[in-house]
């Protein structure tokens, strides 16, 4: 994950006198004073345009009194590090419930104190030689020095696997039957191999290897690796079985630093596939020695085709497709606009290794009922139900790809859901960037503009939230530096105005340059996804009970029962997207509203209140803790678990009256503002849309219809292509839109239950009850 968040990091070059580097690093500084003094300098107030009441707006820098939302934070501005205390968090663990085994055994038990590391330095100590001589050609040892495994593919192994030998047999479809003869057979498997790889050649490898270090060198201050991760990486690859990589290719730069960072750790060599009429046949050739894999023609033609059935046999015993490796040409092209700028920092993130048989043996376990979004959700829309289906949501968005296809249903199913697995381990090992934090203040917090000296509170204020969650974040440093340098990275979505007394007022530009803002601040909302959701759910529950912009004092008084809450959280959980969620597959809704619950109780905003009569919430010894409670499976989501949610009736909970909760609540509530609106403009739409029309082209309706609802509410942030996406296919699960085949292909119509203005008027008002102003 490529990341520009990281000011004032010393050069990675190879020099290593202690002198010159303080040299340098002073040089550093005076010139980063300098251009901040110049910065400032520059910035000019259009007197007739921006009018400041004195009388109002009081600058005075000894009394000014910051609105931090939490207590305790006082004057701690100074520095921001990326940890608690002595440890940093740690992201990226297996699933406890589906890889138990791999939790504990593949975990590194130091992993605390252990750091990162800077892939791309090399230095004297990093070869077996020392000297003068030595350290001017120490990339160039390395590489010689570098551990290449040798190729293990044995073509005989391919010839006695199961596949090639149904297919040899006629057992499977396609097959050529009893009659063949073995040594044609055996050199068609050959010639097959020959196309789809080649033995890696070390030399090609050692090469390459030096030439992608000075490369990165050149583009990077350093490339960062957490030495626990490779630690465990390590440990797995002990085991003996091959080591399969799921890259979430979270920039164009994976394809050069993935192979280069495995390759340097010795790891081996990543192999990676290629669709072979992509390079012509030189760079084909000189890229199968580099470790690349070719699939041959005939293995793409369709399933029923005779012709690709032996080769789809010799894929699958031959080779893992890792995924698509961008070329280095459209790596060099991206790369055209850093030319000009500064060299950058850059993370590799890695989760926790687990085994691939251990998940597909016990995440069957957790598989129970499920429901369509139209079966659990429609009713309760329309009114004519008002009970929930004690059953999880079917929602699969996963692309249907030709391999996927060519699986049983049984096992679609189980890649479906680790791919689940794998996005949500994906998003949780990912630092938080300054530049999602600072756009989610700006955006949710201070969209009519903030001052500097109060946005630097609470810009420590959320580092310190995000970090207590369990999130890492990709920066460090002095408050006041890392918001400046944010600032300048943001400076064509923001305006930065000086007022009274040397202070800055920074606005948000209007227009489209708040989606930009609302991308990066999407970023954030992982972190504080189970609170926002919470929240929703309260504003939902309190709307029928007091006005939407009523006091908060008259809100607190209202009384929330636990039922109640689990209801609405359950409701807002089936609407929203399952990959914006990212629940995991085994992880029972219901154990998610807890969870729910809890977080609002710990951040502060939900008290307990005891009603006359009622069961005390903390007092567990009279509680009625049934056998089937207390042994009941994690993946058992049969209907008992609602009876057990029965007993919750008699509690109570209360909005705390604590003076930063109402800033707080709204702040969580207008985080997930822009997926809700524009699912309740979506909804608006219903009876402006063009229909019957492909998914794309009402897509593309949509989009136009919330671009023009932006320009006239000036509410950008939901006026972006990916949510008008997420909205149509929702509709889709819902039952408001169906699919129908045509000649021309998939068509798009509304179903006849949402022909009625009075039904679309249902959902528009449904989705609304969770947006809070």
């Amino acid at each position: 994950m490529i990341s520009a968040d990281i000011p004032g990091y010393p050069s990675t070059s190879s020099e290593s006198h202690p002198l010159a580097l303080r040299k340098k690093q002073q040089a550093t500084v005076k010139v980063a004073q300098a251009t901040i003094k110049v910065a400032q300098a520059t910035i000019k107030v259009d007197q007739t345009t921006i009018k400041v009441d004195q009388t109002t707006i009081k600058i005075d820098q000894t009394t000014i009194k910051t609105n931090l939302w939490s207590s305790g934070l006082g004057t701690k501005l100074e520095a921001i590090t990326p940890f608690l205390g002595k440890y940093r968090p740690f992201v990226g663990r297996c699933c406890q419930i589906c890889t138990p085994k791999s939790w504990e055994s593949l975990f590194h038990r130091s992993i605390m104190d252990l750091g990162f590391c800077n892939v791309i330095l090399v230095k004297e100590e990093n070869t077996r030689f020392r000297g003068w001589l030595v350290r001017r050609l120490c990339y160039f040892l390395w590489s010689l020095e570098l551990r290449i495994q040798p190729c293990g593919d044995d073509p005989q192994k391919v010839m006695e696997s199961t596949g090639v030998q149904n297919v040899i047999s006629g057992r499977a479809p396609g097959g050529a039957g009893e009659g063949q003869v073995p040594s044609l057979v055996k050199k068609e498997v050959q010639r097959i191999l020959g196309h789809i790889q080649a033995p890696p050649r070390p030399f090609l490898l050692r090469l390459f290897s030096w030439a992608v270090l000075r490369f990165l060198n050149r583009l990077f201050l350093n490339v960062q690796l957490h030495k626990g991760h490779m630690k465990m990486v390590h440990k797995a690859a002990q085991t003996g079985l091959p080591l399969i990589l799921l890259s979430t290719h979270k920039s164009l730069l994976d394809g050069i630093l993935l192979p280069f960072v495995l390759l340097s750790q010795g790891l081996g060599v990543l192999r990676v596939a290629w669709d072979p009429c992509a390079f012509s046949p030189i760079l084909r050739t000189l890229l199968r020695k580099l470790g690349g894999l070719f699939l041959p023609p005939e293995a793409n033609l369709s399933l029923d085709n005779s012709e690709g059935v032996l080769a789809r046999a010799v894929v699958q015993a031959a080779t893992a497709p890792l995924g698509l490796w961008t070329g280095a040409l459209a790596v060099l092209w991206s790369l055209g606009g850093w030319r000009c700028g500064p060299r950058v920092c850059v993370r590799v993130h890695l989760t926790q290794p687990f085994s691939l048989q251990e998940y597909t043996i016990n995440s069957r376990s957790c598989w129970g009922s499920r429901q369509t979004l139209e079966q659990l959700l429609q009713p309760i829309v329309l009114g004519q139900s008002t009970v929930i289906p004690d059953t999880e949501k079917e929602q699969e968005w996963t692309p249907i790809t030709g391999p996927l296809l060519a699986l049983k249903e049984e096992d679609q199913l189980l890649v479906r859901r680790l791919s689940r697995h794998i996005l949500n381990a994906s998003v949780a090992s990912s630092a938080v960037m300054s530049r999602a934090i600072m756009a989610t203040l700006l955006l949710f917090k201070h969209q009519k503009g903030v001052f500097l000296s109060q946005l630097l509170g609470e810009f420590f204020w959320l580092t310190e939230e995000t970090l207590l969650r369990g999130f890492d974040v990709g920066f460090s440093g002095q408050v006041r530096c890392l918001v400046q340098h944010t600032l300048s990275l943001l400076q064509a979505h923001v305006a930065l105005l000086r007022v009274h007394q040397g202070d800055l007022l920074v606005v948000t530009r209007s227009g489209p340059g708040l989606m930009h803002l609302a991308r990066l601040s999407a970023q954030l909302l992982p972190v504080f996804l189970s609170e926002a959701v919470g929240a929703c759910a309260v504003r939902a529950l309190l709307a029928g009970k007091v006005p939407a912009e009523g006091p908060w004092e008259l809100q607190g008084i209202q009384l929330l029962s636990q039922n109640e809450l689990y209801r609405q959280v359950l409701l807002l959980l089936h609407l929203l997207p399952q990959d914006m969620l990212l629940l995991q597959p085994c992880q029972s809704s219901y154990c998610y509203c807890q969870e729910v619950l809890d977080r609002l109780i710990q951040c502060g905003l939900l008290v307990a209140e005891e009603t006359p009569g009622s069961q005390q919430a903390c007092d567990t010894g009279r509680q009625r803790l049934s056998t089937k409670l207390l042994w009941k499976p994690s993946g058992d989501f049969t209907d008992s678990d609602s009876d057990d949610f029965e007993e919750a009736k008699g509690r109570y909970f209360r909005l705390s009256q604590q003076s930063r909760c109402p800033d707080f609540f709204l702040f969580l509530c207008r985080l997930l503002s822009p997926m809700l609106k524009a699912f309740a403009q979506a909804a608006a739409f219903l009876h402006q849309g063009q229909l019957p029309d492909t998914e794309s082209g009402y897509v593309e309706q949509l989009f136009q219809f919330l671009q023009a609802t932006a320009q006239e509410d000036g509410f950008f942030e939901c006026a972006d292509p990916c949510l008008a996406i997420k909205a149509v296919w929702t509709f889709r699960d819902l039952g408001v839109l169906q699919q129908t085949p045509s000649p021309a292909g998939p068509m798009l119509r509304l179903s006849p239950t949402f022909t009625s203005r009075d039904n679309q008027e249902k959902l528009e008002q449904f989705i609304r009850q969770f947006i809070c102003g």
